[in-house]
C-alpha cells in the first residue's frame, strides 16, 4: 500500500495573522471618516459661498462725474473687505436708472410719471469677504465706507447677516459634534480589529517570550504589519472618496463649485496618516497586552 507523503506544514511567523479583513474594515472605518469631513468641507465652502453673497449698498451724492464715480470704484475695490470673484473684486454699479426702473417693475407703479425726477442715487454694490461678514467688521466697514468723499449712505440688512451667521454657527457645532464622536468609534473600531486579528497570535508571543526575545523583536513585526495595512487602507479609503466625489460632481453639476482641490488633497493625506498613526498605536498596546498576560489568561 503506497504512503502518501507528508505534507509540509506552515509555520507561523510573527506578524503573519491574516490581514485582508483588517485592512478592509480600516478602509471602511477610514471611508467613513472622509466621507463625514468632504460633507464638513463643503458645508464651510457653503459657508463662504453664503457669506459672499451679502451686499452692501454704498449710495453716492448726486451729480458726480464719470472720473469720480472711477475713482470711488478704484477705492473700494482696494478695500481688504471686498470680496474677490476669479481675482476680480466684487464692486458694481448700480445706476438711479436702473434702480427706478426694477422698482417700477416691482411694484407696477411709475412714481417718475408723477415726480417728473428720478429721485433715486446711484450706488455701488460690494460683496463683502466671509472673513469680514459680520456685525462688528460690518459696523465699521459702515463707518469707513461713509468717511470717503462722494458717498452720501451706506446700507445693509443687519437682522440678515445676524440670522445668516446664527445659522451657520449652529450648524458647524452640529457638524463638529457629530465629527468627533466618529473619529472616536471608527479609532475604537479599528483599535478592536486589530487586537481580535492578533488573537491568533497569543500563543506564539509568549513562545519567543520564552526563548528570550526582547520586546522590540516580537513587536517589530507587528508594527509594520500594522503601519503597511494603514498606508493601503488610507490609499483605498481616499481612491474611494474621489471616486464617489466625482461621480457626485458629474451628476450634480452645481456642487462642483463647491469643491476645494487643496482641503481634499490634504484630506486623502491625513487619511493615510491616520490609519498609520491608529494601526501602529493599536498594534503596540495589543502586543503589550498579549505579552504581560500570564499563560491562564492566554487560554
Amino acid at each position: 500500500m503506497a504512503k502518501h507523503p507528508n505534507k509540509p506544514t506552515r509555520k507561523k511567523k510573527l506578524g503573519s495573522y491574516p490581514h485582508a479583513m483588517v485592512i478592509f474594515t480600516i478602509t471602511l472605518a477610514l471611508f467613513v471618516i472622509g466621507l463625514f469631513s468632504t460633507l464638513l468641507i463643503h458645508a464651510s465652502k457653503l459657508s463662504d459661498v453664503v457669506k459672499q453673497s451679502i451686499e452692501v449698498q454704498v449710495y453716492l451724492d448726486f451729480d458726480l462725474t464719470q472720473t469720480q464715480l472711477t475713482r470711488l470704484k478704484n477705492t473700494f475695490s482696494q478695500k481688504e473687505y471686498i470680496a474677490y470673484l476669479n481675482q476680480i473684486p466684487q464692486v458694481r454699479f448700480f445706476s438711479k436708472e436702473e434702480g427706478a426702473k426694477e422698482f417700477i417693475q416691482e411694484s407696477g407703479e411709475d412714481f417718475m410719471a408723477f415726480l417728473g425726477d428720478n429721485p433715486l442715487r446711484d450706488a455701488y454694490i460690494i460683496n463683502i469677504n466671509p472673513d469680514f461678514a459680520d456685525s462688528e467688521h460690518l459696523k465699521k466697514i459702515k463707518a469707513e465706507l461713509e468717511e470717503i468723499d462722494g458717498v452720501y449712505e451706506v446700507q445693509y440688512v443687519a437682522s440678515l447677516i445676524d440670522s445668516i451667521n446664527q445659522n451657520l454657527k449652529k450648524i458647524s457645532i452640529i457638524l463638529l459634534s457629530f465629527a468627533g464622536i466618529l473619529v472616536l468609534v471608527v479609532v475604537i473600531l479599528i483599535n478592536n480589529t486589530i487586537k481580535l486579528a492578533m488573537f491568533s497570535q497569543r500563543f506564539l508571543i509568549r513562545s519567543m517570550q520564552l526563548v528570550g526575545a526582547t520586546a522590540g523583536f516580537i513587536q517589530r513585526p507587528f508594527m509594520n504589519r500594522a503601519v503597511l495595512q494603514g498606508f493601503i487602507s488610507g490609499l483605498l479609503a481616499s481612491g474611494m472618496l474621489f471616486g464617489l466625489l466625482s461621480y457626485a460632481y458629474y451628476q450634480i453639476n452645481e456642487l462642483y463649485l463647491l469643491r476645494d482641490e487643496t482641503q481634499l488633497i490634504i484630506l486623502a493625506v491625513l487619511l493615510v496618516i491616520l490609519g498609520m498613526v491608529i494601526g501602529f498605536i493599536s498594534s503596540f498596546r495589543a502586543v503589550r497586552k498579549y505579552m504581560h498576560l500570564s499563560l491562564d489568561e492566554l487560554y
